[in-house]
């Protein structure tokens, strides 16, 4: 005897996986090579865009500076980490907006216009950027990059490889950043000091300095109005 399945009006049909296909066909039209290169193009660029507005602009020097000066006051957690990248975020963009406009006005907008290819948009939006990092690059930290690549000493800064700019310009950043952040942390040191010499000839052993020095450092900072004395120098050693 043959069974027949129960088989209901109200059930649903099996849903079925949907099937894909990848395939390689001939172009019959060059532009849509192009099309296909720019997109490929274009997505390189969006992976790569966290860590050239990392690391290629002023973002480095700022952040840093402003987590020196928080461990500096004392306040391991005020500012909060998001107010501090937020504000070194809007910093950057203030301080990189002329490099953006010489970009957008001699690269991005002319190539949008079709009026120049797209080796010569590259060419034409490296030039602001590399400008901007080699007036903030020491030349002792350039040449010792020109020394490990082990290439031929350039006659001009067109003659630098990016490759070489880019190593070159991060550690003068690094190296900045650290020589404003011992000066800003300086002075706090010395508030700690004599706050921990007053406590011990007091005999307050117990007592940890830093639950007196702490109110101390807040009010110079605010005294000195110090956000505005940092923003201001950090923004200006950019000019």
């Amino acid at each position: 005897m043959a069974l027949t399945p129960n088989i209901c009006w109200g059930d649903t049909p099996p849903a079925l996986a949907p099937f894909f296909s990848i395939g390689l066909d001939k172009a019959v039209d060059p532009g849509q090579v192009s099309v296909v290169l720019e997109i490929f193009l274009l997505l390189t660029v969006l992976s790569l865009a966290p860590a050239i507005l990392i690391m290629l602009t002023s973002f480095t020097r700022i952040v840093i500076v402003l987590s020196v000066l928080r461990q500096a006051i004392g306040t391991h957690q005020m500012p909060p980490n998001q107010i501090i990248i937020g504000l070194a975020l809007f910093l950057t963009f203030f301080i990189m907006t002329p490099v953006w406009h010489d970009i957008n006005r001699n690269a991005l907008q002319p190539y949008l216009d079709k009026k120049i290819t797209q080796q010569q948009a590259l060419e034409s939006a490296s030039q602001p950027l590399r400008s901007f990092m080699f007036k903030q690059t020491k030349e002792k930290d350039l040449a010792l990059l020109v020394d490990i690549a082990d290439i031929e000493r350039p006659r001009n800064v067109d003659d630098v490889p990016i490759s070489v700019l880019i190593p070159s310009f991060i550690i003068s950043e690094l190296k900045t950043a650290f020589q404003i952040g011992f000066l800003l942390y300086v002075p706090f040191l010395i508030i700690d000091m004599v706050v921990a010499s007053v406590l011990l000839s007091m005999g307050m052993m117990m007592l940890p300095p830093i639950m007196i020095s702490l109110p101390f450092k807040l009010m110079l900072f605010v005294l000195a109005d110090g956000w505005y004395l940092i923003v201001g120098s950090l923004v200006k050693s950019f000019a």
